[in-house]
């Protein structure tokens, strides 16, 4: 059985990475998590990052936290020493990410990896972005919206956990409004609630702000776990 780490932000593609590395019978020994000091890093997920700790502890899987300065460059350093700690404390062998279309992103990934002797798997690389954000709700992964950077995306979608007819609207949006549908663009992030791997779901409670024309925040403000839906009513 393969042992690997996941880089894991919260939202829906690197949990979904997660799903993916158990579906196929990793052993997945740790998450590993960059929190970055600034919001506009290079390579790693800010909104919200801190909550991940509910997530790990939802999933039972041990989390490996790191600073990084968020500062382009430097951001590999701290890559680096996070997944030297993966290494001697979880003995993987290899790591799973959620990259999508980010060259920048896989290409840096992947070079720390190598020099580590670590093979890198990045099982949602390259999907169809309309399809694969359905796919994600079909999946069972339940998300909410938790920045906006867009010209034509609602910012009625924020802060709320996304039916499927929610994303379904979302690519109708891409597709008028030309941003990308499962918001690799940085057009937006998400934060995960419940997926098929959590024992709990995440209970969130925040608020709007909104920074500019066409930038919007979810600031959460509590987070905390509780029963899911159908074990309430048993």
């Amino acid at each position: 059985m393969r042992s690997v780490c996941a880089l894991f932000s919260g939202g829906k593609d690197s949990t979904y990475a997660v799903h993916w590395a158990f579906m196929h019978g990793f052993d997945v020994k740790c998450l590993v998590t960059l929190i970055p000091a600034r919001e506009d890093s290079w390579m790693f997920h800010r909104p919200a990052v801190e909550y991940t700790r509910l997530q790990a502890e939802a999933m039972g899987f041990r989390q490996i936290l790191e600073n990084t300065s968020g500062v382009k460059g430097a951001e590999l350093v701290d890559l680096k020493r996070a997944l030297n700690r993966a290494i001697e404390e979880c003995g993987i062998s290899g790591i799973v990410t959620g990259a999508l279309l980010s060259d920048y992103q896989r290409m840096n990934i992947n070079m720390v990896a190598e020099g580590l002797g670590l093979r890198v798997y990045s099982p949602l690389w390259r999907k169809d972005q309309a399809r694969y954000l359905l796919e994600l709700y079909d999946a069972g992964l339940r998300f909410m919206v938790t920045s906006i950077d867009a010209y034509g995306l609602d910012p009625g979608l924020m802060g709320r956990v996304l039916g499927r007819n929610d994303l379904e609207r979302v690519v109708k949006l891409a597709s008028m409004h030309g941003f990308n549908p499962a918001f690799e663009g940085g057009e937006a992030e998400t934060f995960v609630v419940d997926a098929p791997l959590f024992r709990s779901r995440v209970g969130v409670k925040g608020r709007i702000v909104r920074l500019g024309e066409y930038s919007w925040r979810f600031i959460i403000d509590e987070a905390w776990l509780e029963p899911k839906p159908n074990e309430v009513a048993g």
